[in-house]
């Protein structure tokens, strides 16, 4: 029995995630990738690293911005399983 457990106390937090995969912070995502916007005449092309993004509205493309910034790692990894299916 650990100390902490003697005195009635929860568990380090740390022992808690030890089983869950390591994810960089939200502020690490954003500022992995240089994020750009270039409006076109119709809709906006975002690029974020070396990927670019096209959408029809910029409407459309502000939403996708900024579901990224509010939750970079979760949204690169929906955009990256995107990008592996176009390539087959």
């Amino acid at each position: 029995m650990r100390d902490n457990q003697i005195h009635g106390e929860e568990p380090c937090q740390v022992e808690k995630c030890s089983n869950e995969p390591w994810q960089p912070s939200r502020q690490e995502c954003l500022r992995d990738w240089e994020v750009k916007i270039r409006f076109l005449t119709l809709g906006c092309v975002i690029s974020v690293g070396c990927k670019e993004i096209p959408f029809t509205t910029i409407k459309e493309g502000m939403e996708a911005l900024n579901e990224y910034v509010a939750k970079p790692y979760e949204t690169r990894q929906i955009w990256e399983k995107r990008f592996q299916e176009e390539e087959k």
